[in-house]
């Protein structure tokens, strides 16, 4: 019961194969409590997916880029639990016309979108949530990440918002660490999530990366990733903060092979 007593927010769940969700069910296995997050046409769906865990849970409306959604939030978890041990960031969004080859041809308006989504609203997470866990002691921010130390194809404008979410994550560590707050990101190999499938050409970099990483790579299971993320809200990593843990088989140790398939 790794989790036990853990009272955390977990953000991002849309369907079965969504990490957040896998984190989720993952958690509530090892103790913990847990309330998600969704808003807009997707809070249905979250809804109806929460239904699905060990343990129903409820699910509080939250757009991340909302100032009033965030308080409310807050407040509800204040009377829920008066305290928190755990956030999971598991947001990210960029207009079409800045992924999939569009690199040159976004404009501003669709590089702020993806920056304001995928990195910015971390740093709003913790800044609201800040207070009630510091009241347990500190607690723990976690955000999701892929690898940004290389231009992949089809990434474009989300692969410099993950850059950006790397700084923002080693910040957040700095200014949250004096109340004890942890801040960490977790880097996941590709998944066949529904995000993964909103970015035009992806398949070519998922494809590859089973044979590219000496573990190894299945990217139909996100346990391992949600493993890791648990391992993060618990209380058996007390002193690692501003790291970016990757969950990837290994492949981003290793260089790129010729070799695509067996």
């Amino acid at each position: 019961m790794l989790l036990e007593n853990k009272r955390l927010l977990v953000t991002g769940v849309l369907t079965e194969k969504s990490i957040a969700w896998q984190v989720a069910r993952l958690a509530q296995e090892q103790g913990a409590e847990v309330v998600l997050t969704g808003f807009g046409r997707g809070l249905r769906l979250t809804e109806r997916v929460a239904a699905r865990l060990p343990r129903p849970t409820d699910v509080l409306e939250l757009d991340v880029t909302r100032e009033d959604q965030l308080d409310t939030v807050v407040a509800d978890l204040e009377g829920r639990w008066g305290e928190l041990d755990g956030v999971l960031h598991a947001v990210a969004h960029a207009p079409r016309a800045a992924l999939g080859g569009g690199f040159l041809d976004a404009r501003w308006p669709e590089v702020a979108s993806a920056m304001e989504v995928s990195a910015y609203s971390f740093v709003a997470l913790g800044r609201a949530f800040s207070p009630l866990l510091a009241r347990s002691g500190g607690g723990s921010v976690v955000g999701l990440d892929f690898d940004s130390s290389v231009a992949w194809h089809a990434y474009d404008w989300m692969g410099v918002a993950k850059t950006t979410l790397e700084g923002c994550a080693r910040y957040l560590a700095r200014d949250l660490g004096g109340q004890g707050t942890r801040v960490n990101l977790v880097a996941a190999g590709p998944l066949r999530t529904a995000a993964a499938r909103a970015i035009p050409g992806a398949e070519a970099v998922s494809d590859a990366w089973p044979y590219r990483a000496p573990l190894g790579w299945d990217v139909h299971d996100g346990e391992p990733v949600a493993r890791v993320v648990c391992a993060l809200f618990s209380d058996w990593m007390p002193a690692v903060t501003g790291e970016i843990v990757r969950v990837d088989g290994g492949a981003h140790a290793v260089g790129p092979s010729t070799a695509t398939s067996p």
